[in-house]
Formats: C-alpha cells, sequence, structure tokens
C-alpha cells in the first residue's frame, strides 16, 4: 500500500528540516550509531514512515503483563490533532521529547510534531532532562519524578503535560507560584495517551474535543472515542463525573480493600495523607484472617515516626493497621508503582 503519511512543513528535529528520505536516513544512522533512546527513537521513524497503516507498540504493564499491539496511524494522526485543538499549539511551537520513545507517551510527542509542525528536540529521557538546557519550549511532556527533578527549570516550560503517574503534593505546592501551565492528563494505550486534561489545581479532568464519556453500573469510566479507539473503551478507573465533559478521578476498582466488610478506596486515603507524607507512598489491602483484608500503608523511606496529624486526617475504618517501609518501589519501566509486587520481596 502507498504510505500517504506527510510531514509537516514547518517540522523541525533538533534545528533541522527533514523530507520522508532525509529523516529515513538519519534514523538509520541513530540505529547504527546512536544511544539507546535513539535507537529506539529511529525505529520509530522508520515505522512511521513504512508502508504499514499502523505501529507496533509495548505497553508498560502496569495493570498486567507487558504486551505488543497494534496502533493505527490514522489514530495517532486524530490524537496529535486533537491535542493540537486542545492546548492551542500551533506550526513553529517548540516542543521537547524526553520521554522513551519506546512506549506510547513519547511516541506521540514524535507524532505530534510531524503532524502539528513543532520545532521538536530530543534528548536522553532521564531523570532530569532539563540539566544543562537553557532553552524555553512550548509544549513538554513528562512523568512526575523528571517534574520533580526538574523543579529549578521548570519555568523553561509554557506548557507541561504530566502522565504516568500523579503528581504529589509536594511537587504540586513547588509548582503552585511559577510561571507554567501544568496539567495532569489521563489516558491509556487503548486511547492513544490522553482523551482528558486537568490543570494540577482544578478537581476535575476536561474530556479532549475527540472524546465522549459515560459510566457503567460499577460507577467505572467509559469511553467513546471512535477516531483513535476501536469500540467502547471500558475503564476500571472509579469517577464522580460533574457534566458531560468533565471528572474527577476517584480510584482503581481493582485497588479497593475490603476491611471487616467495610470498602475502602486506597486513592482516597492516599489524597488525605499526602499532605503529611513527603516521600513516595501508598496504602494496599494485605491478606488478614479476622478482616479478609487490612489496611497497609507502604513508604520509600527509612523508618521514621510519623507526624500525629497524619493518623488524625483519617476516618477510623481508613486508620492503616501496619506501616511498612521500603528501600526501593519497584515500577514498570515508565515510572508507575507496582503496588503489589513491591511487597512480594
Amino acid at each position: 500500500m502507498e504510505n500517504n503519511i506527510c510531514i509537516h512543513p514547518s517540522f523541525r528535529l533538533n534545528g533541522h528540516a527533514f523530507t520522508k528520505e532525509s529523516i529515513s536516513e538519519m534514523a538509520i544512522s541513530l540505529i547504527r550509531e546512536g544511544e539507546a533512546h535513539e535507537k529506539d527513537l529511529g525505529n520509530l521513524i522508520l515505522q512511521w514512515f513504512d508502508e504499514n497503516d499502523y505501529i507496533e507498540l509495548t505497553t508498560s504493564g502496569t495493570t498486567g503483563k507487558p504486551k505488543t499491539i497494534k496502533l493505527s496511524k490514522e489514530a495517532m494522526e486524530h490524537s496529535a490533532l486533537a491535542t493540537g485543538e486542545f492546548f492551542k499549539l500551533k506550526p513553529g511551537d517548540s516542543a521537547l521529547l524526553c520521554l522513551p520513545t519506546r512506549y506510547i507517551a513519547g511516541k506521540m510527542m514524535f507524532v505530534r510534531a510531524v503532524v502539528l509542525g513543532l520545532a521538536l528536540d530530543y534528548v536522553n529521557p532521564t531523570k532530569d532532562p532539563l540539566k544543562g538546557n537553557n532553552k524555553v519550549y512550548d509544549f513538554v511532556a513528562m512523568v512526575p519524578l523528571q517534574v520533580h527533578n526538574s523543579i529549578t527549570q521548570i519555568e523553561q516550560c509554557k506548557i507541561l503535560i504530566v502522565g504516568g503517574a500523579k503528581l504529589n503534593s509536594l511537587t504540586k505546592e513547588m509548582l503552585k507560584d511559577m510561571l507554567v501551565d501544568v496539567y495532569e492528563t489521563y489516558g491509556m494505550t487503548e486511547t492513544i495517551t490522553h482523551i482528558a486534561a486537568k490543570k494540577i489545581d482544578d478537581p476535575y479532568f476536561t474530556v479532549l474535543p475527540h472524546a465522549n464519556i459515560s459510566t457503567d453500573d460499577r460507577g467505572c469510566l467509559m469511553i467513546e472515542a471512535p477516531l483513535v479507539a476501536n469500540g467502547l473503551v471500558v475503564t476500571n478507573d472509579i469517577v464522580e463525573m460533574q457534566n458531560d465533559i468533565q471528572f474527577k478521578w476517584i480510584g482503581r476498582i481493582d485497588n479497593v480493600i475490603n476491611s471487616g466488610g467495610v470498602k475502602l478506596i486506597p486513592e482516597k486515603i492516599e489524597q488525605k495523607l499526602s499532605d503529611y507524607i513527603p516521600y513516595r507512598f501508598y496504602v494496599i489491602g494485605k491478606n488478614d484472617e479476622s478482616l479478609g483484608q487490612k489496611l497497609v500503608l507502604v513508604i520509600e523511606h527509612e523508618p521514621y515516626t510519623l507526624v500525629p496529624e497524619a493518623m488524625e486526617s483519617l476516618e477510623k475504618f481508613e486508620k492503616p493497621k501496619e506501616i511498612l517501609f521500603v528501600n526501593k518501589f519497584k515500577e514498570t519501566p515508565t515510572g508507575k508503582i507496582l503496588r503489589k509486587e513491591t511487597l512480594e520481596v
């Protein structure tokens, strides 16, 4: 089949303009001689401009084993256009690619640049991707760890989207008075990254123009986005609908803990504790003979004594029966905490 994928005339990659032929030549050079992240980018470029109408990628494995799936290039283009419309991006705007292009979020930063005509710089996707870089960017995507480690330079980003995990309260507090528009995003590989976004001080996500939302009888979010996803996407995310285009994310239904007949939503408890625990943490259910599951607080730090206000902020049934300290959480390659696996040490 003929490949009708085009390069926007304003597209630049690390300052250079490209044709399909010249960018493919550069991709081959990256694969042959580049570092690991450059090889991944080279492979993405060759896939994007090959004759297939899809690209293959591996999911990060947050909710199960990583798997290889095929995504339609047309759907990825529609996703890029929806992002451009929502964030009012225009040709020539500068963008930074600092996420691994092995996964969907990094792939989409490249696709957005090609489709929307952005001037894209790519760097090694380290924990502090702005280090040694003084440029100001119109549009940047990061994971929370990168945001936290780049906080002294974060005003080099005009619009910053954050995905993969929630920002902790400490980082949010530091971002409050900074001249940067920070959005948390909601989405998944199946919806080709985000279908909704919200300012970090706003409780409600707003749906992008290409998606419609509703809830099922469990109170979980359902997504219709025919331009990017096949059929109805039924999630395990418990949400509270504000209106037809806005929702508050409450938690994952598969994380719900049944402790002595009381259903506890970990994310609600974590939200209350986030003002008092300055380290990464989560709560989880652990098998217990009398309760069925007991609530356990897991903190990524050396053992220490929590301030009394932490427990005082919780209702009677929300108070952990046990506090565990671990040196390092287990994570997916994209930085999401593997809750159950962390305790299997």
